[in-house]
């Protein structure tokens, strides 16, 4: 692609540019993770192939050290850093825990590789003539030249050898996962497969000159093209999986937090603070989740007095007689005995004193209060310990057999 503004590299190197800072923090955070060293290595090398693939950049870099075409090994040498970094991403991305070492083995030799032909491509290139500079035809140019042809064929077979590799790897991989990361996925192979036909042209330009043609096109517009778009789309497949998972994760988070609120209503009288449910936009959905789960705690643990084992074993049979899971009916049990806690706590609390429940100690895990305050709803109930539980014991507030509890407990207080 004859560019001589290099805005068909310099636009798309910036938008790898901008998915590295993303990664950045983290990997400041996790130095130690392989996986996402991988991934900052991988667009690393990929921002350098665009940068430095431009027409200016490539002047620039013959006018600076005053050799003709000293951007070539330059080139080349990260063309083929990025295909060892593919594979590399590919090879910690693939293996679980499980696997580390082994990864790590294959990772070795992946690096190896990569650097021996990185080190030969410069020996190949010092030891030929490259006297005319060329900074689009360079590949058909010197075709024919003695070392210069073979450093251009051996970035070529180092390119095409990681695309089958790579291409072959994500196949593979994906037949065994589905959502965010098969897509990701299918767009990694579809950039691989670009590449490959990146060499293709690649090939048929040298062979033609070889043939004493001149297929140039080929290489300079066409190769040119198909390497800034594979670049792209195989950029985007890295990205999705792991933009999917963080949405994934957030979309839980959300709704978890709207399914627990029908069991914070109901303990919302019982606890000794309260979290503001309709909190400020600079708050993550995390710390309100946390908030919430903290204040269910402190309302089961300020009514667990009052919780009966007995009303819990009548409850888990009324809930066996409706035919539901083995889950269900734990829950409707626990939010049975809960929601008529509740009642009893609200009829007997003292009015006139506090009901916060922080111990004389005023310490976390109420250090001044009785031991069978303590412990009375982890005998009783079953859930509560448990973030899945809670959201059970939520979802079981409205079943009938919890509602007709929570009423024969109100009933017998306005007989009182």
């Amino acid at each position: 692609m004859n560019d001589p503004h290099g805005l068909a590299f310099y636009v798309p190197g910036t938008f790898l540019a901008l998915i590295l800072g993303t990664r950045i923090p983290a990997l400041w955070r996790h130095p130690q993770d392989r996986l996402l060293r991988s991934v900052c290595v991988l667009l690393t090398t990929s921002i350098g192939v665009f940068f430095s693939c431009a027409v200016p950049t490539m002047a620039a870099v013959n006018r600076l050290t005053g050799v003709p075409n000293a951007a070539a090994p330059i080139v080349y040498s990260l063309l083929t850093a990025f295909s060892g970094a593919n594979i590399l991403l590919i090879i910690h991305w693939s293996r679980g825990p499980d696997e580390a070492d082994r990864a790590a083995r294959w990772a070795r030799r992946c690096t190896a590789v990569t650097a021996a032909v990185i080190v030969a491509v410069n020996v190949l290139f010092l030891l030929g003539d490259t006297p005319v500079e060329r900074l689009t035809d360079l590949d058909t140019y010197y075709a024919s030249t003695p070392f210069i042809r073979e450093m251009i064929l051996l970035y070529l077979l180092a390119h095409t050898t990681a695309g089958v590799i790579g291409s072959f790897l994500c196949a593979r991989w994906a037949r065994e996962v589905h959502g965010g990361l098969k897509a990701g996925l299918a767009l990694i192979t579809l950039g691989y497969l670009l590449n490959l036909s990146y060499d293709v042209l690649k090939f048929s330009a040298i062979g033609a000159r070889w043939a004493h043609r001149d297929w140039d096109q080929l290489s300079t517009r066409y190769a040119a093209a198909l390497a800034s778009l594979s670049a792209l789309v195989a950029g985007l497949g890295f990205v999705l999986p792991l933009l999917s998972q963080r949405l994934a994760a957030y979309w839980d988070m959300w709704h978890r937090f709207y399914q627990l609120r029908p069991l914070w209503r109901e303990l919302r009288e019982a606890m000794h603070r309260s979290i503001d449910l309709a909190a400020g936009p600079c708050t993550s959905i995390e710390i309100r989740v946390t908030q919430l789960e903290s204040d269910i705690h402190d309302g089961i643990l300020a009514v667990s007095p009052h919780l009966d084992a007995r009303q819990r074993e009548r409850a888990l049979e009324e809930a066996r007689r409706s035919s539901r899971s083995a889950d269900d009916v734990v829950a409707i049990a626990d939010a049975a005995a809960l929601a008529h806690a509740v009642v009893v706590w609200g009829r007997e609390r003292p009015a006139d004193k506090d009901t916060s429940l922080a111990g004389p100690a005023g310490l976390p895990g109420l250090p001044g209060l009785p031991g069978p305050f303590r412990q009375n709803h982890r005998s009783v109930l079953t859930l509560p310990d448990h973030p899945a539980g809670l959201v059970r014991m939520s979802r079981a507030l409205s079943s009938d057999v919890v509602k007709s509890f929570r009423d024969a407990a109100a009933l017998e207080d306005s007989r009182r």
